[in-house]
């Protein structure tokens, strides 16, 4: 049996008239007795009593049209389902994201796909580029957004959706705050608070040799996992740190945000999804964030 069998039959069941189905369906009527007669066979039931000046449903073909109308409805709903899936407009969403990223263009991005794709079950992760790299590899998350630092992933398709500078946090009294712009010359031997080096390693290994081309020597340091721990200790007076510029829209007290002189790289963000895995509401979110910069 074959779905088009049910959506004859119910034609069939409605109509009452063979000549007014076949019509309806866009096909001959002979095809359509021979379809019907057919179907009867397969079930070994009449499903119509046929004379020659009417049809009508037997006790069996009043069943079978309570199961088949549901059987076409859930068909219809099936497809539905899939179109709106590949639409990227329902279905399930996991996304992973860096902090800076959340601050920088995604909030304003999942605000739009709510609004757009309000079927869809979103599940958000902050986690390191690294975790998230890994989470891709294992299908744990359908796209992160990452801080990409030069380095390529084997396996993940990077899509820079946004670049911005480093700013330096300074202790509000320190004598660097009354500046509007610090040379990275001018940090010689001052202490810096910087992400644990297994958790960045190619941004420490920039930030150093940025540091080392102006003349700086990186004196000892403070790690912080986060830039909020990062900014609580600015604010403390345990030194100085680089961050994207995004975090400007956090106020803490005690800091102030300066702009940098040449020579750091800028901060990117980009989208990373797993090669060959194809996920159309992890595009939708894509395009929204490059959109919102």
């Amino acid at each position: 049996m074959e779905l088009r069998d049910c959506d004859c039959f119910v034609a069939v069941a409605e109509e009452l008239h063979f000549s007014r189905a076949a019509e309806r369906l866009g096909m001959a009527q002979p095809p359509l007795s021979q379809r019907i007669r057919a179907l009867e066979e397969e079930l070994g039931a009449r499903l119509f009593s046929r004379t020659s000046r009417s049809v009508a449903l037997t006790p069996a073909g009043e069943a079978f049209l309570r199961e088949a109308r549901l059987v076409l409805g859930a068909a219809r709903r099936a497809g539905e389902t899939a179109r709106r899936v590949g639409q990227g407009l329902a279905g399930r969403l996991t996304v992973g994201f860096v902090n800076p990223a959340m601050d920088a263009f995604l909030s304003e991005a999942l605000a739009k796909f709510r609004r757009d794709a309000p079927e869809v079950a979103l599940t958000l992760r902050e986690m390191g580029t690294r975790e998230q790299v890994a989470a891709l590899a294992a299908g744990r998350l359908d796209v992160g957004f990452v801080r990409r630092a030069g380095q390529d992933f084997p396996g993940v398709v990077l899509t820079v959706v946004a670049r911005e500078p480093y700013v330096l946090a300074v202790p509000a009294g320190h004598a660097l705050a009354r500046a509007r712009r610090v040379a990275l010359g001018e940090l010689d031997g001052l202490p810096m608070v910087l992400p644990p080096r297994e958790q960045a390693p190619a941004l420490l290994a920039a930030i150093e040799a940025a540091l080392a081309r102006a003349g700086a020597r990186v004196a000892p340091m403070q790690e912080a996992a986060s830039k909020f721990t990062m900014v609580s200790l600015v604010a403390a007076g345990v030194g100085l740190a680089f961050l994207p510029a995004s975090v400007r829209v956090w106020r803490r007290a005690g800091v102030v945000f300066r702009e940098l002189g040449p020579g750091l790289p800028e901060v990117e963000l980009a989208a990373a999804v797993a090669a060959g895995r194809e996920h159309a509401a992890a595009a939708r979110l894509v395009r929204l964030a490059a959109g919102a910069q």
